[in-house]
């Protein structure tokens, strides 16, 4: 099967202490974390075309253009859905759409790319 314009997936996590952005450093309050809903939502993406790759094949982000348009708090479920809107090669592009309990908190448009697992890493330790 192909990877096709439409594909959805999704990820879902409770938000916790260590998902605020005083935990992770970017900010100082106790709300989820814009880097947090950023590792959903490409989350998400992977997951949904993981099914559809050859073995020794993976996806890898390679672009996130991201809106975080409302706050979290500790304890609440947040969920990220995505969707396929083109296929270029290799190259797959989504929307994703992050919601919290009480509504929309985010969306943005990611991109990935196939590659080959192996190759991949070999190249990227070649830097040491």
């Amino acid at each position: 099967m192909a990877i096709e314009i439409g594909l959805q997936g999704h990820s879902e996590t409770l938000v916790e202490q260590e998902d605020t952005a005083k935990s992770v450093g970017s900010g100082d309050l106790l709300v989820y974390a814009t880097p947090c809903m950023a590792a959903l939502m490409e989350g998400a993406a992977c997951e949904s075309i993981a099914p559809y790759l050859a073995e020794g094949e993976t996806s890898v982000g390679v672009s996130l253009q991201l809106f975080h348009t409302a706050a979290t708090p500790v304890g609440m479920e947040v969920r990220a859905e995505s969707v396929v809107t083109a296929v270029d090669g290799k190259k797959i592009t989504f929307t994703v759409t992050a919601y919290d309990e009480a509504g929309e908190i985010g969306h943005a448009q990611h991109e990935r790319v196939i590659v080959k697992a192996e190759r991949f890493l070999e190249k990227t330790y070649d830097k040491l």
